[in-house]
């Protein structure tokens, strides 16, 4: 799933933490008295954060159902402290000897004493520079320390690596490492599943609670395509790869608690019906286009109850593409859910209070919901087209690419996303608006985003962009005002380029 993101704190969320399974050290060692010896130029978590409570309408649902809800977040809790043991490690000795509340809550935000909105930077001057490879790896080892050795399974999604006592490097999976955690999550899904009365949502939670006691997640997400009909949707499990700076190979924990919006799904159904047209007319070479998505794609709107582990870290998911299994794309399509709640105070907080600062006057009328809820879901489309295999035969494009397959991602997701509107537009598809909308809504998208800094994928990919539309005209600087401005002519030049 690549992901767009809302740096919104939701204060209602409840965050708790068990011990390690096996032995998990934190990334990095440091004694109580360093922690508490905190600097004065802490930021406020009001100064980085805005509150806002998201609610959805639950009386559509039946008993069963609302029985569910609370088993789900209880399961995505077992996500939250798992993510801690792969971000940080054991997370209630940092809390613990944080005295400065605000502090602890920042780092608590985090998942760890690093900034992640300010490139990963020690929120505790005793810790240094996060590692690229969080608590994934053992303390110490270098990229060709990995790639030069024969490790079994080292690659692997759900792997984590360790010295033993003799300095040998092991990989561990999840589900052994994190063996008491996985076994009190899957007893919770088989509780849930005895709830459901959709047969293709308890045939998912049932094999999820497989997936994650033997870390096959396949045929669980085989069964969560097949889902049309659920009320309630819960994506669980070690899914995104962002986690891991160092290689991009380690899936990190997390989970989202989600009910969809009927109303608002509807009138996104046609489009998915369009991916194997927009997939045939992409403005690129023949040989770049001859995987095709698969027929089950859909897109659909949701509101979010609940997240958990990395979707919770610092800034917050607004839209989802999974899975990412690329045997499972091709086989079955893609999912696209829209979190609509999430999405709407991100625009409400966010976006427009910096469109009200950077953004010329007379174009902000341009800037609408809508607009940018289409932005954020032809993003999450571009996730699906395009090649998952390299043309060469030598495997993946994400294994192919490392470190920078993330960010190369969510770059080309965003310039085709807005492509794919502009030619919706022409199709005559789109009606509600106008290009200029997505235009100008987009340039604000970029400002809120570079927000995220070199540690995001999204960062580092609005950055990107942002030169490249400078450099393009795409839109322009008034020095005197303090405003930019887009360039509708240069600006679709530009993304077509």
């Amino acid at each position: 799933m690549k992901k767009q993101i809302l740096a919104i704190l939701l204060g209602s969320l409840s965050l708790f933490s068990c011990q390690a399974d096996k032995k998990v050290s934190p990334v990095v060692a440091n004694s109580a008295a360093e922690i508490l010896e905190t600097r004065s130029t802490i930021p406020k978590v009001s100064d980085i954060y805005a509150d806002f409570t998201l609610t959805t309408d639950l009386s559509h649902l039946d008993n069963n159902q609302k029985k569910m809800i609370p088993l789900l977040i209880e399961i995505a809790k077992v996500m939250d402290d798992l993510f801690w043991l792969q971000s940080y490690g054991n997370k209630d000795e940092l809390l613990n000897s944080i005295g400065n509340e605000n502090l602890k809550r920042l780092v608590d935000i985090n998942y760890g004493p690093w900034d992640r909105l300010n490139g990963d930077k020690p929120l505790i001057p005793a810790f240094k520079a996060k590692p690229l490879g969080a608590n994934f790896y053992p303390k110490g080892m270098s990229k060709q320390e990995f790639e030069s050795s024969n490790i079994p399974n080292k690659k692997s999604l759900y792997t984590v690596l360790r010295r033993n006592n003799k300095g040998v490097i092991r990989a561990h999976w999840y589900h052994d490492v994190y063996a008491t955690h996985i076994k009190k999550a899957t007893s919770l899904l088989l509780e849930a599943a005895k709830l459901a009365k959709d047969k293709g949502f308890k045939k998912y939670l049932n094999l999820r609670a497989s997936a994650l006691a033997s870390d096959n997640y396949k045929a669980s997400d085989m069964a969560w395509m097949d889902m049309k009909n659920n009320d309630i949707d819960f994506i669980v499990g070690p899914i995104e790869t962002y986690e891991d700076q160092l290689f991009g190979y380690k899936a990190a924990y997390e989970a989202y608690v989600l009910i969809k919006d009927k109303s608002w799904s509807k009138k996104l159904a046609k489009f998915a019906a369009l991916l194997p047209q927009l997939q045939r007319e992409l403005p690129i070479e023949a040989k770049y286009k001859t995987e095709k998505p698969g027929t089950d794609s859909d897109l659909n709107a949701y509101d979010v109850l609940y997240y958990a582990g990395h979707s919770n870290a610092g800034s917050k998911t607004i839209a989802i593409n999974l899975p990412n299994d690329e045997t499972v794309q091709l086989a079955k399509g893609s999912r696209r859910l829209q979190l609509k709640n999430a999405m709407k105070a991100k625009f409400e907080k966010i976006l427009m209070p910096i469109a009200n600062v950077l953004v010329e006057p007379s174009q902000r009328k341009y800037i609408t919901f809508n607009a940018f809820f289409g932005n954020t879901m032809f993003h999450e489309v571009a996730h699906g087209l395009g090649i998952k295999e390299t043309i060469n035969g030598k495997g993946t494009v994400r294994q192919s690419l490392k470190q920078f397959a993330s960010a190369q991602e969510e770059g080309k997701a965003d310039i085709l996303g807005l492509y794919m509107v502009e030619k919706l537009y022409k199709m005559g598809e789109l009606s509600e608006g106008q290009i200029m909308d997505n235009y100008v809504t987009f340039m604000a998208g970029i400002f809120r985003s570079v927000r995220f800094g070199s540690s995001s994928a999204h960062g580092i990919a609005n950055m990107l962009r942002f030169n490249y539309f400078a450099e393009h005209g795409a839109f322009s600087f008034n020095k005197k005002t303090g405003y930019y401005s887009v360039n509708p002519k240069k600006m679709s030049k530009a993304v077509e380029t």
